[in-house]
């Protein structure tokens, strides 16, 4: 456009001026002068903004009272509306904000809303200037906007409302929760947004722009509030209304995919503001049926009777194929003309409007560009898609391979069917853009339903259902696939407890299909369509996103329910994937193969995967029809070249002998250390490589250069990713290349980035705790599968030796340092003992020093590894090491740091611990050595952390039962020990009969167990004992987690004399509490609890016999009450099962472990338990009774005798 009055309009073919500096937001940048810049600035700047500083500056000269105001404003703004703002321009752009802002609200003060055609254009530059400079507005400026072009809605004419939305759209986009005012009047039943964007509106382009302007009320910017409720819903129901509604007659295809498109963005946009607020009804199903409609928008040959609703079912709800359309004669190109495309009189309604949609055909332009290959290749393919349905053998073949000889349309036919199509693609991605916004708001156990309605869950036979799989497979644009591949990756992740029901190792029965049997067939068919679509896909973004498909669908299945050969076929094919050109899908690649190693670890076929031998014939070899040898993959780095995965030839014998050193004569540790390369797994010697070994020439897509260069980091950190996940998972398969674990992990923690540094030392710690497993005496792993300890010993003196030590003192990386911490704390108890001194006081010295650091993350580590170093046996009998570790703990229990106050009080727990074993150990002298006051102060701490959270509480309470176990009786008679034992004791109660966390109160309950252990303790004469065992008697009876029901059973069993239960009043109570809980023992409010009713009733059966054999003559009128009655009967039918060996079936290892460190005894055999009972009434028997109390000793001898005649002795058997 030509400029006149001295301003100047840009000229074709003008040199580029260079760019001035981009100006920053700040109080300090220089104001807007409405004189402009002078001659120096301007020869700096752009066209652009050498047009806007003129045009700016004369504008606001400009008064309301000036007598050529109209054409002067019409002037002006064509000139702004000439210009592309464009910050993609080859010059950049840097007109600053608060400039836009000032001169958009002097020129609302200048159009009177009477003058329609300038209130037109300028609605056009605000649309033209914010869109292009993607200016951020004040509120003021916000506010001047929103009112004018609210004010131009209600007074001027109905022609000119598109153009004033447009820009309504533009000013309110991110910001629609704050004009509530204004949009509750927009959005009224009788407002104009809703009256414009109704499906009933006629004018198509009226409604796209109020659609665009609904769902830029509906964006949320991060950091700001939502959209009302009430709003999101009024817009939500006119979004899904618009999906549903089929196109108009005599509506152009193009403007009907726009139409679509805005409600698709908008729908989006209520669905990204938060969790699911529309109900789980039909409305959800209303959405993901018109979602599901919209995914296959434009598919060829495509047919299908689509249902209005999705219903949630385990069948999958089959579209009907409709009867094929009859073929229609092809359209001449006038026809075409009226009814392929918008009339020309529409898109020339005004210069502003032709302006308006100048940077939406820029848009399509870009949109065209990206989707050449979807266009393309479906224009090619869309004869053999048509004929699709009539071959099954090539339903799940992907449609973008397949070619058309010929094309059936004219070019002038090609050029709008072409654009059609772009605007379909565009239709298909933004519907996966809302399913996949849909499905991370709605809760999980509400989409499981649906699943059959996406995902296939039966063999595909005839006319497969449309969906995931099918688009993933057949749409022709990248684009597509690649957002179906992400809305199938969300629809899998963390569905692992709904796949956990799949099972297809049984038979399959005739009769019916199991709902397990179906989930284990849609296991199957996600294998099946992602193998395929791994094979055919050529886009590198696509293909990454693939293999991130399959990561998540392997962490998700149960592969130890379905039958082997999934996972065996996945290995292989994705084995020629690691030598890919695109470092993407090399680190996708590592990715998956630690899904496969973490996945149900240790699992038999994966055992077998890695064990396979190196070599080319070996059934692990590679993909058939490209068959990748490992040798091959893992020297592709030192090949000339990179092909494609499926056809690079595998390298010849004599080929990969080049490569190969001279040979030198070998030590005996190399000798040692080559037959440990030769015997590890192929997967941990290839991820060895690609972290430490140099790569000799660098793919085209990383650059050249020369000289050695390592893999890129992504690639190194997600393969030290996998070493880890080896080590915790197949530790008995990688045990043996002890010293490439430790040399990879040296070199890595030598480097200078922080990650790599970071992931060797968790390799580390991995590699300990695998150690440290392999040597627990309950997993009874033969000291022959074991490493040697002397090979451990010399792991850690090469590791403490290298750079570890320096990773501890580095202050700059705190995670670091802190991951350092833990790797200390894996060392074997064994191996730390035969380290040599000054290696031992190192790692003690540096634990105690990192402890003093501000950082939390170090801290918190290093007071965990003193808490797991206390505990070692070389270390524990130090009593001044066990002091200063106290002393430490004390202090990081009263910082204000809730996790270190955790880690602190679990330190504690174990220091406690190592009190315990030392008093049984050592005896007396041990607590004689330890100070009074350090004990008291272990004391107090302990007990103020027993009102701390959860988190803390659980390991501070039980630092108080063995405290309370530790004390001596002189200790207890001191005054000043007496009122710390009554606060701790009342902690513990308290803490049983509080609200708390389950894991809290159970161990609260073992606590009090523990501390009735102590025989000083005084529970006969202590005011506080009453409490204590009303407390428990209280959790036996109602608790409804029957794990603390079973702990406070037995620590009401753990008093070994009748004094401790107090007189007979407190003794009948804790027996009918035992007695009814046996009876309620079958009484579950939640089914999860069942597992441990076997459990229950064999602790509850002990601590009823504890308590008769420990009863005195007081006690026998109310034992033979009880026994004599109602009461009786039900435990004497308990016992019964008890002494036969029929309770307690069902414990896990867990509980016995936790009865018999409440008890001190092995669990007893049912020869045992008869011989106590035998002892028990011998006792009673003799028991002297006076005159009056004979009868009632005599019901309980009976019981006892009835009890013994129908278990009867039996022979001990093994």
């Amino acid at each position: 456009m030509s400029a006149s009055n001295g301003v100047l309009a840009p000229a074709p073919g003008r040199p580029a001026f260079p760019a001035s500096p981009s100006v920053a937001l700040s109080a300090e940048a220089a104001p807007f002068t409405p004189g402009g810049p002078d001659g120096s600035q301007l020869a700096s700047l752009s066209d652009a903004e050498r047009q806007f500083s003129r045009c700016a500056a004369k504008l606001r000269a400009l008064r309301a009272d000036c007598g050529q105001l109209r054409e002067e404003l019409n002037q002006l703004f064509d000139q702004l509306l000439s210009e592309n703002y464009n910050r993609r321009c080859e010059l950049p752009i840097s007109i600053r904000p608060e400039d836009v802002c000032l001169l958009l609200k002097h020129a609302t003060a200048l159009v009177p809303l009477s003058q329609e055609h300038l209130v037109v254009k300028f609605c056009q530059l605000v649309h033209h200037l914010l869109n292009q400079l993607k200016v951020i507005m004040d509120e003021q400026t916000m506010e001047v906007l929103v009112n004018y072009t609210a004010n131009a809605l209600k007074q001027c004419s109905t022609w000119t409302h598109s153009d004033v939305l447009l820009a309504f759209s533009t000013v309110v986009y991110g910001n629609g929760s704050q004009c509530h005012q204004l949009v509750s009047d927009l959005l009224r039943e009788d407002g104009v947004i809703l009256q414009y964007s109704s499906p009933s509106q006629p004018n198509i382009e009226l409604r796209h722009v109020a659609l665009t302007c609904m769902a830029n009320i509906c964006l949320r910017i991060p950091g700001q509030p939502p959209l009302d409720d009430q709003y999101r819903s009024v817009c939500f129901t006119l979004f899904l209304k618009t999906l549903q509604t089929a196109k108009p007659p005599n509506t152009d295809d193009l403007f009907y995919c726009m139409i679509i498109q805005a409600a698709l963005k908008g729908l989006q946009f209520c669905l990204s503001g938060g969790k699911w607020k529309f109900g789980v009804g039909e409305e959800l199903g209303s959405v993901l049926a018109a979602l599901k409609r919209l995914m296959f928008q434009g598919a060829p040959g495509l047919s299908v009777d689509w249902p209005a609703i999705l219903y949630p079912a385990p069948l999958s709800q089959y579209e009907t194929l409709s009867a094929p359309k009859p073929a229609e004669p092809p359209k001449t190109s006038k026809e075409a003309d009226k009814t392929g495309k918008p009339s020309g009189k529409k898109k020339r309604k005004s210069k502003g409007k032709g302006k308006k949609t100048k940077t939406e055909e820029s848009r399509l332009e870009d949109e065209e560009d990206d989707d050449k290959e979807a266009v393309s290749e479906l224009h090619r393919g869309e004869r053999e898609a048509e004929i699709l349905p009539k071959q099954p053998s090539l339903l799940l073949y992907p449609s973008w391979k397949l070619n058309s000889s010929e094309s059936e349309f004219s070019d002038l036919e090609g050029n709008a069917q072409s654009k059609l199509r772009v605007y379909q693609c565009r239709v298909r991605q933004l519907a996966l853009h809302c399913m996949l916004a849909a499905v991370k708001a709605v809760e999980r156990r509400s989409l499981y339903g649906y699943w059959s309605s996406f995902i296939p869950d039966s063999p595909a036979v005839g006319p497969p259902s449309l969906t995931l799989l099918t688009i993933i497979l057949k749409d022709p644009s990248p684009k597509v696939r690649l957002c179906a591949l992400q809305v199938l990756s969300a629809i899998l992740d963390g569905s692992r407890q709904f796949l956990a029901a799949a099972e297809d190792t049984a038979s399959p029965r005739t009769s019916y299909t199991p709902f397990s049997f179906m989930l284990a067939t849609a296991i199957r068919e996600l294998h099946r369509g992602l193998s395929l679509a791994l094979l055919a896909e050529t886009s590198s973004q696509t293909l990454t996103q693939v293999i991130k498909c399959q990561a998540f669908l392997v962490a998700n299945a149960p592969y130890h329910r379905l039958r082997p050969g999934l996972l065996s076929l996945l290995w292989k094919q994705i084995r020629p994937y690691v030598r890919h050109r695109d470092v993407t899908v090399r680190g996708a690649v590592l990715r998956l193969y630690g899904a496969i190693v973490t996945a149900q670890a240790p699992l038999p076929e994966v055992q077998l995967l890695l064990q396979q031998p190196d070599s080319p014939s070996g059934s692990g070899g590679g993909v058939s029809g490209s068959v990748t040898p490992q040798d091959s993959a893992l020297s592709w780095r030192q090949r000339n070249g990179a092909a494609s995965p499926a056809r690079t030839p595998a390298a010849s014998p004599q080929q990969n002998s080049r490569t190969h050193s001279p040979h030198l004569p070998r030590t005996p540790r190399e000798e040692e250390e080559k037959e440990e390369k030769a015997s590890s797994p192929w997967l941990l010697r290839l991820c060895a490589s690609l972290v430490t070994q140099p790569r000799e020439d660098q793919p085209d897509s990383e650059g050249a250069g020369g000289g050695a260069a390592l893999e890129p980091s992504p690639v190194r950190l997600e393969a030290l990713q996998v070493l880890s996940h080896l080590v915790r998972g197949y530790f008995p398969l990688v045990q043996s290349s002890v010293y490439e674990i430790g040399q990879v992990s040296a070199q890595c923690l030598g480097e200078t980035d922080h990650s790599i540094q970071l992931h060797s030392a968790k390799l580390l710690e991995e590699f300990g705790a695998g150690v440290i497993q392999q040597y627990r005496v309950e997993n009874n792993v033969p000291e022959s599968s074991r490493i040697p300890v002397d090979h451990v010993v010399g792991f850690w003196s090469a590791v403490l030796s290298g750079p570890l030590n320096a990773a501890l003192q580095n202050e700059q990386h705190p995670t670091l340092q802190a991951s350092a911490c833990d790797t200390l704390a894996s060392i074997l108890p064994q191996a730390f003992a035969q380290l040599p001194d000054k290696t031992q006081l190192m790692c003690i010295t540096v634990l105690l020093g990192l402890t003093y650091l501000d950082n939390y993350l170090v801290k918190t580590a290093a007071v965990r590894a003193l808490g797991v170093y206390v505990l070692f046996p070389c270390l524990r009998e130090d009593v001044m090491f066990v002091a200063d570790t106290a002393n430490i703990i004390l202090a990081a229990l009263d910082d204000q740091s809730t996790n270190i106050r955790a880690k602190a009080a679990w330190s504690l727990g174990n220091l406690t611990d190592t009190l315990i074993i030392n008093m049984e150990n050592m005896g007396v002298d041990f607590q004689e050595e330890l100070s009074d006051m350090l004990l008291l102060k272990m004391l107090q701490a302990a007990t103020r952390a027993a009102a701390d959270r959860d988190k803390v509480k659980c390991n501070a309470v039980r630092a108080l039962g063995n405290l309370l176990h530790f004390m001596r009786h002189s200790q207890m008679t001191r005054p000043v020990f007496q009122r710390p034992l009554e606060e701790a004791v009342r902690a513990l109660v308290k803490t049983v009969q509080s609200e708390a966390t389950m894991k809290v109160r159970w161990n609260a309950c073992y606590a009090l167990g523990n501390a009735f252990r102590n025989p000083s303790l005084p529970l006969e004469t202590a005011p506080w004992s009453q409490d204590a065992f009303t407390a428990l008697c209280h959790v036996v009876t109602s608790c409804k987690n029957f794990k603390v029901r079973i702990k406070s059973a037995a620590a009401l069993a753990v008093p070994a004399q009748r004094s401790c239960y107090g007189d007979p009043k407190r003794f009948s109570c804790v027996w009918h509490s035992l007695a009814t809980a046996l009876e309620n023992s079958e009484d579950a409010v939640d089914f999860l609890e069942y597992r441990y009713c076997a459990s229950l009733r064999h602790t509850l059966s002990e601590a009823l016999l504890h308590l008769l054999s420990l009863s005195k003559q007081q006690d026998m009128p109310e034992l033979s009450a009880s026994l004599a009655g109602e009461e009786g009967r039900g435990i004497k039918e308990h016992l019964i099962r008890y002494l036969k060996a029929e309770e307690g079936e069902g414990k896990t290892r867990e509980d016995e472990a936790g009865e018999q460190r409440n008890s001190g005894e092995e669990s007893s055999h049912p020869q045992q338990r008869m011989g106590r009972l035998q002892q028990t009434l011998v006792r009673l028997k003799s028991l002297e009774v006076e005159e009056g109390g004979k009868e009632e000793k005599e019901v309980v001898v009976n019981f006892l005798e009835d009890l013994l005649k129908i278990c009867g002795p039996r022979p001990f058997t093994e």
